[in-house]
């Protein structure tokens, strides 16, 4: 079946293709197929989400292409329910007796003008396979669409799992059609669907992954041939709750209340467990379902997958052995180079002050350090995230109160930070800390400091973030006269390493300073 460039007449009328036979035959089909408004289907919803799995993209459509647009009657990672038929790439795909495939479609001449593909969504990857009636007549595809290119295409799996799938998808439309003209009889439908689970089978045991499915009541009636190969077990074997005996004893009771709250509540499973193996030695597994629903919400089946990824955890226990290993040996030089300013300090009094105040300074770059260094879950800092910049400040000014927010109130904008900004905010908010508790408001039982954060423009290369200091019930204060360490330091910090600049008011009632930063400063990921 041949493609074609120009895929309507002017009038809008569909062209003598011999695809179509002629306009009056393809409308035909589309009122026989019952789909003239379209239909919202659960079922077709549940094959586009598998096959935005199966093919790691993230949308997925069934679409019906029409004289003026191209209605979704299948949808996945998008809230779309139509697109104009001028920009459809469907429309040329239904037409290609296999699937279609565009790895670029700013490299194709056909696409590369359409509107989705110079602006938004900015679409780059398609494959469709057509969706065409037994008669030959084609109605659309079901295909899978991405943001960015995909030069490798996809495999021959997936282009296979691709097309079986669109012959579900027309099984699906036959059904509705039987289902109209009332000539499909009780027996023809399960034959119907003997034939569609089937083919589910035959796919299911083509993955490389484990796959399994249960009833809505979570009895579990299938596993595939990858699950009987990894166990060893006998087909039929793992059916009910039997499975669970391939799971390790300390995991059994928290799989199975996992599993048990996903069947009464019909949310996603999503779990990681040591599945044991046919030699014996258990596996970390990580395995995941989704209930598949009918129009009015309620469960039909739940279809899953089990994932090895014991090397990958091993590897990223490893990793974090290693990297507390590091951290200890950096924490180390901290002490030590905090004890050598302390023992230089014992020979010269004079010299006290300033070595208290770059021990502290010290401390706070360890702080900072093991805020930022790279954690499993078991060494995750517990205030708040890894990446926040209110979890370092809490940090920062924990000395300074009992209770956090008792003395230093932090609110507004939560920046993702790193470890290039971890250092230089580290120094910048623990001189002030350090300064409020010697000469301002922390100097005083009743003084309190509020830090507010907030972002002036947008998180691009010229939005800044505004992080706004006020000092209140402290004693009074005086401008200094000549710019000390702490303003050297200041300095340092915000303008130097940061690239940002501040501005100080010495008030009455306190200090007030605002610090201006690039928002691109404070994070590689923005």
């Amino acid at each position: 079946m041949r493609a074609r460039d120009s895929e309507g007449t002017d009038d809008g009328q569909l062209t003598d293709s011999p695809s179509f036979l002629d306009p009056a035959s393809w409308a035909a089909a589309i009122q026989e197929f019952d789909l003239g408004q379209g239909v919202q289907d659960a079922h077709l919803d549940a094959i586009c989400d598998f096959v935005a799995r199966q093919c790691a993209m993230p949308i997925a459509l069934v679409s019906l292409v029409d004289v003026d647009e191209q209605r979704f009657l299948g949808r996945a990672g998008t809230d779309w329910t139509a697109t104009p038929r001028s920009t459809s790439f469907c429309a040329t795909a239904m037409l290609n007796g296999e699937p279609m495939v565009v790895p670029d479609a700013r490299l194709d001449p056909r696409f590369a003008d359409y509107a989705i593909v110079t602006g938004d969504p900015f679409i780059r990857f398609y494959a469709g396979a057509p969706l065409v009636t037994t008669e030959g007549i084609p109605l659309g595809a079901l295909c899978v669409l991405d943001t960015q290119p995909h030069p490798e295409e996809l495999s021959a799996a997936q282009r296979d799992m691709l097309t079986l799938m669109a012959v579900s998808v027309m099984d699906r439309l036959s059904l509705r059609r039987a289902r109209r003209k009332g000539r499909l009889a009780a027996r023809d439908a399960r034959d119907a669907l003997s034939e569609s689970e089937l083919r589910f089978r035959m796919l299911a045991d083509a993955m490389p992954q484990m796959a399994w499915s249960s009833r809505a009541d979570g009895f579990t009636d299938y596993f595939n041939a990858r699950w009987y190969e990894f166990t060893g077990l006998p087909e039929g074997a793992c059916n009910g709750d039997e499975w669970a005996q391939c799971l390790h004893p300390d995991d059994l009771d928290r799989t199975l209340a996992v599993w048990r709250h996903s069947v009464a509540t019909g949310e996603p499973y999503d779990l990681e467990y040591r599945l044991r193996r046919a030699d014996g030695v258990y596996r970390w597994t990580l395995t995941r379902g989704i209930a598949m629903r009918d129009a009015n919400g309620h469960v039909l089946r739940w279809f899953g997958t089990c994932t090895d990824i014991h090397d990958h955890k091993v590897a990223m226990e490893e990793r974090e052995v290693v990297s507390q290993e590091l951290s200890h040996r950096i924490k180390n030089i901290f002490a030590v180079v905090s004890g050598l300013i302390g023992l230089s300090a014992r020979d010269k009094p004079l010299f006290k002050p300033i070595a208290d105040g770059l021990r502290a300074r010290i401390m706070a770059l360890g702080r900072a350090h093991d805020f930022v260094r790279p954690h499993s879950r078991d060494s995750m800092p517990d205030r708040a995230r890894q990446d926040s910049l209110h979890g370092l400040l809490g940090e920062i000014f924990a000395p300074y109160e009992a209770s956090p927010g008792e003395r230093v109130t932090i609110s507004g904008k939560d920046v993702r930070i790193d470890d290039r900004s971890a250092t230089p905010l580290a120094l910048l908010f623990h001189e002030m800390g350090t300064n409020a508790a010697k000469y301002g408001a922390l100097s005083t039982p009743e003084g309190r400091v509020t830090l507010v954060i907030e972002e002036d423009g947008d998180a691009g290369p010229t939005g800044q973030i505004l992080m706004h200091w006020r000092e209140k019930g402290g004693p009074p204060l005086v401008a200094p006269t000549m710019p000390g360490f702490g303003s050297q330091l200041l300095d340092l910090s915000v303008r130097r390493q940061l690239g940002g600049d501040f501005e100080q008011q010495w008030l009455a009632g306190g200090l007030a300073m605002t610090v201006r930063v690039p928002a691109t400063a404070f994070s590689r990921q923005g």
